[in-house]
């Protein structure tokens, strides 16, 4: 391949997708309206976690300040959310941040993007199938495992679970069925249980602040050191595995580890953007839906975890089902039925949740050519992907009957974490860009031929040395000083350099903690992310007029960016090790077949063919 096809295949791997959202008709049916975008967020979102992650978050690393956790959780949630938001308004359409990456930052990356969001839908639905197995299993008295490990039992430990979950597939089986049998169907009973989940999260929280007591906020270290431990006897350099007592028992350091965990308790939020071709208003009701379900899951997060507390010591709390034993604590025993068909219904909204985006993602990158193109067919009456939502179903329906996953779940980390950091970092590239005459669909014209042009004709009257440093310092000063109010293309390259810095910049951040030069490198590393901030700051934003916008431009998207690096550099060698595999996988369908297939691939051959018999004599430069 000589250096003219390097740079023809490299120009593939980032072109992008032009969308025109004022002529282009939805082949889904436009069913939704704000309510149930409302509902599918928090129904996604609010699910089982509530039951078992406040007790093992109280417990074991913030104490009563878990509040504090989850508000940090949830301001770093909100900082995504708001990104996704403007996205919803500029994009709506089916796809989510894969088809937010596809028109602002090429091919390639878009479909990084929407295979890691395949992969954590996939593992979210087995899992939650798998808990919703287990959870009603434990209410019948655990029937179900003991007749599967009794005649079903797989020998395989590491590698398969301990026996074939036939409940959790049957349980998706019924799931893929509702959502290939409509989208308003699968809304109502999404917002059935949904309501009942909140009215018993409300009814906890309730109890919790009728039968708590502000004391168990005020505990003595020394009294929690006794009443946990017994007699063990700790020296005065050794802290209490149960912490100081008080409200802050595990200091701040433990705040922020409980707010690193509680922060996966807000993902799901992301399923409303898939939504944008089945909503009326999609440029208001996405935004809406986004922030008003992240601001229910915050309250409700941040009252059970309250109600936890009150109601028993923070040491007592049990890590698997902390409300059952809080109710027996304070004498409500009866309640326990009530949890128990609260946390069903919030595994089922989760579960719907999960099975909802997954689909829609396969049929737009299949729409797009990326996968293959059988899966984008549309059922004629009831307007749903049909073949996606039956595929995508029985994919993790075997993996929900074979695996564990607990090995896995992490990967939906690294898949949404990636996700959310690309949405961000496309807000930032957009707003910078020149005006386009639909958003920023046209982003994927040659437009570097104008300054080209530019440059000849001023090189004509410069020489040497001279005009190499004259263009220097008209360089640094376009950075810190724009000379116009508009954004221009030379403006919108800078941006895009800025942003990838961003990103590249945030990565040694969690990699040097011990060495004593730590401190060092992340002076250093906070003095350039001040100066990338900077630059870009200073460049013009773009006045397209949208129904909702992230505020404080650019820092809340690049706070964003921070967050997420920091939490995905946290994950252990083992589930990076398994990404790499997903990713050897995706890579071999891309390169195999949707780079050949792409839609935009087909638009852009005639153009191409033009210009190879009108410029015979070009040579790669």
């Amino acid at each position: 391949m000589g250096c003219k096809g390097l740079v023809r295949f490299g120009q593939q791997l980032i072109r992008r997708k032009v969308v025109d959202c004022n002529r282009e008709e939805s082949r889904l049916s436009r069913c939704l309206n704000t309510f149930d975008l409302v509902a599918l967020g928090v129904g996604s979102t609010l699910g089982a976690g509530v039951y078992v992650l406040a007790g093992a978050v109280a417990r074991e690393n913030a104490g009563p300040a878990i509040v504090l956790s989850f508000l940090i959780a949830a301001l770093a949630s909100v900082l995504a959310g708001l990104c996704y938001g403007e996205f919803g308004a500029r994009v709506p359409k089916t796809g989510s941040a894969y088809l937010y990456s596809y028109v602002t930052v090429g091919e390639l990356l878009a479909f990084i993007t929407g295979w890691n969001l395949i992969l954590s839908y996939v593992i979210g639905t087995s899992s939650v199938a798998r808990a919703w197995s287990a959870t009603f299993d434990e209410l019948i008295g655990k029937h179900i495992e003991n007749f599967c490990k009794t005649y079903m039992s797989m020998d395989a430990p590491g590698v398969l679970a301990k026996y074939p979950d036939i409940f959790s597939v049957v349980i998706i089986l019924i799931l893929t069925g509702l959502l290939t049998f409509g989208v308003k169907e699968s809304a109502m009973v999404n917002k059935v249980f949904t309501c009942i989940n909140v009215l018993v999260l409300g009814f906890v929280m309730v109890s919790g602040f009728v039968k708590g007591s502000i004391k168990n906020w005020q505990l003595n270290g020394d009294d929690v050191t006794n009443e946990a431990n017994g007699t063990h006897n700790f020296t005065q350099s050794t802290l209490p595995p149960h912490g100081t007592g008080g409200f802050m028992p595990y200091g701040i350091t433990g705040v922020l580890s409980g707010a690193a965990t509680c922060f996966y308790a807000f993902v799901g939020f992301d399923c409303i953007a898939t939504t944008g071709e089945e909503v009326k208003n999609p440029q208001k009701a996405i935004p809406i839906g986004i922030v008003a379900s992240l601001l229910i899951c915050f309250v409700a997060y941040f009252g059970v975890s309250a109600a936890l507390t009150l109601m028993m010591p923070y040491y007592k709390l049990d890590t698997n089902s902390p409300l059952p034993v809080a109710f027996t604590y304070v004498g409500w025993d009866g309640s326990n039925y009530a949890v128990a068909v609260g946390s069903l219904c919030a595994l089922s909204t989760s579960l719907l949740g999960s099975m909802f985006p997954m689909p829609r993602v396969i049929y737009a990158m299949a729409e797009d050519g990326l996968l293959f193109r059988f899966l984008a067919k549309i059922h004629d009456k009831t307007k749903t992907p049909v073949i996606a939502t039956l595929s995508s179903g029985a994919v993790a329906a075997v993996m929900a009957f074979l695996f564990d996953l607990k090995d896995l779940v992490d990967l939906m980390s690294i898949g949404t974490l990636l996700a959310y950091s690309l949405v961000a970092a496309c807000v930032l590239v957009l707003r910078y860009q020149p005006e386009q005459p639909n958003l920023a669909y046209q982003m994927a014209s040659t437009t570097d031929e104008v300054d080209n042009n530019e440059s000849v004709s001023t090189s004509d009257s410069q020489t040497g040395f001279l005009r190499e440093e004259e263009e220097k310092c008209s360089l640094i000063k376009a950075m810190l000083f724009p000379p116009n109010a508009d954004p221009s293309k030379r403006s919108g390259r800078v941006v895009n350099i800025s942003s990838g810095l961003v990103g590249e910049r945030c990565n040694p951040v969690s990699l040097y903690t011990e060495p004593p030069w730590a401190i060092t490198v992340l002076v250093v590393v906070a003095l350039l992310c001040l100066v990338v901030t900077t630059v870009i700051w200073r460049q013009p934003e773009s006045k397209t007029k949208l129904s909702f916008k992230v505020p404080f431009l650019p820092l809340l998207p690049i706070l964003s960016i921070f967050v997420n690096v920091y939490l995905m550099m946290q994950l252990d060698t083992g589930t990076w090790i398994r990404f790499a595999v997903w990713m050897l996988i995706g890579f071999v369908i891309y390169f195999g077949y949707g780079m050949w297939h792409s839609v935009e691939a087909s638009y852009s051959v005639p153009t191409d063919m033009e210009r190879s018999t009108d410029n015979h004599t070009d040579s790669c430069k």
